[in-house]
């Protein structure tokens, strides 16, 4: 049995670091033309050629969005830019558009290419199509169950690679291709733009009586009837597994970094326990409570069993029961400091978990607090300062301390 690849987002180049150094075995990211996250911190060729080194120096991948559907205009440029993808030794592009396919197959012939999500296949018959056409992975659209993806498998060829999301934030249009943004507030979902409308709050409007605004539901918070919960399958690895998916994928190129180690972290400790003894695996429920702590909506398990209950209708609002309020810079085991980069405001004495690669969380308290002159400080409330602390708990170069909110 192979083990599926885990394939992590990477919103910026602090993002890819820290999705590599928590267990990823690839990044996905968006360079600087035609991804669908315009508003991500998106990668400078600089910064995308120090990522590819930091990934490969490592054994990892990356792989680059250019999944927009490009009006005429956006195809200005893509020649050179496929090209530049191309001498930056990237390990795959990620395209929904025949016509970036057909270009990049022309320029660029030995890139690899994987079909975006946004492509929408859901069959086998697609799927060998497209792999025809020098495609060498079908990222799956979403809108399939477990049952239909072994279907697909058992009927491609072995060299076609199927990949599938199996976490994050889901698209209330089929495969993402939605327009609600465009109409209502000129931004084009499909070229990297999408305001996200379906997270507004909405009201019902009786055509006789103009002015007055009634809920969907009836609820004094109004009704979110297009919001969708979040895809979690933390519980469901052996069944993943074993549908023949090559790579698991989170979606999140626009959380945090604190969101991208969590997630991840989680994922690979539940991937190497199956394949360690397959027969005698358990789900470990601390793998779900680092989920649930990073920012999320309620979660489900998306179409994989059928469900059709994907609507929360509550909140639009995330769950975000804890905040990243430092990242380890330094730990000087001969004096017990640890410096740390401030990230959320933290008092001294609190009481923090520690989130490293390996092992599970532990926690420590904030004592002996100072600035960077060795000032005793009662807190740090400006962003990205430089503080102290003492602790006996040897600490780790870019291990995170995180915070509950509810106990703050």
């Amino acid at each position: 049995m192979k083990k599926p690849e885990l394939l992590a987002p990477a919103g910026n180049l602090e993002k890819l670091k820290t999705a590599i150094n928590f267990g990823a075995d690839a990044v996905y990211l968006g360079g600087s033309k035609l991804n669908l996250r315009a508003f991500a911190d998106n990668f400078t060729d600089e910064e995308l050629r120090e990522g590819v080194e930091y990934a490969h120096s490592r054994g990892k991948k990356v792989f680059i969005t250019i999944n927009v559907f490009p009006h005429n205009e956006d195809l200005i440029g893509l020649e050179e830019y496929l090209k530049d993808l191309y001498n930056l030794n990237v390990d795959a592009i990620i395209v929904s558009d025949p016509g970036i396919i057909m270009t990049a197959r022309e320029v660029v012939p030995d890139l690899e290419i994987h079909l975006s999500t946004q492509a929408n296949n859901v069959n086998w018959k697609s799927a060998i199509f497209w792999h025809k056409q020098g495609v060498k992975r079908i990222v799956l659209a979403r809108e399939l169950s477990l049952e239909e993806i072994k279907g697909i498998k058992r009927n491609i060829p072995e060299s076609c690679e199927l990949e599938a999301f199996i976490h994050g934030s889901m698209c209330m249009a089929y495969s993402g291709r939605c327009v609600i943004s465009n109409y209502m507030t000129g931004r084009d979902s499909n070229r990297g733009q999408c305001a996200q409308p379906c997270r507004y709050k909405y009201y019902l409007v009786e055509e006789k009586r103009p002015g007055e605004y009634f809920p969907v539901v009836e609820d004094e918070k109004g009704a979110y009837i297009l919001n969708s919960k979040d895809l979690c399958m933390i519980e469901h690895i052996p069944e993943l597994i074993q549908s023949g998916i090559d790579s698991l994928k989170i979606e999140g190129r626009m959380k945090s970094a604190y969101y991208v180690a969590s997630i991840v972290k989680s994922y690979r400790q539940a991937i190497d326990a199956y394949f360690d003894n397959p027969e005698e695996y358990v789900f470990q429920k601390k793998w779900l409570d680092n989920l649930e702590k990073a920012s999320h909506r309620a979660y489900f398990t998306g179409f994989y069993f059928g469900d059709s209950n994907k609507q929360t209708y509550e909140t639009s609002s995330y769950i975000r029961d804890y905040d990243i309020v430092g990242v380890v810079r330094e730990y000087d085991k001969s004096t017990g400091l640890a410096t740390i980069e401030q990230r959320n405001k933290v008092l001294e004495g609190d009481t923090v978990e520690i989130l490293r690669p390996v092992g599970d969380n532990f926690e420590i308290k904030l004592d002996d607090m100072r600035n960077g002159k060795g000032e005793k400080i009662e807190s740090a409330p400006s962003a990205q300062m430089i503080f102290t602390i003492k602790t006996d708990i040897e600490l780790e170069k870019d291990d995170m301390l995180i915070k509950s909110k509810i106990n703050r």
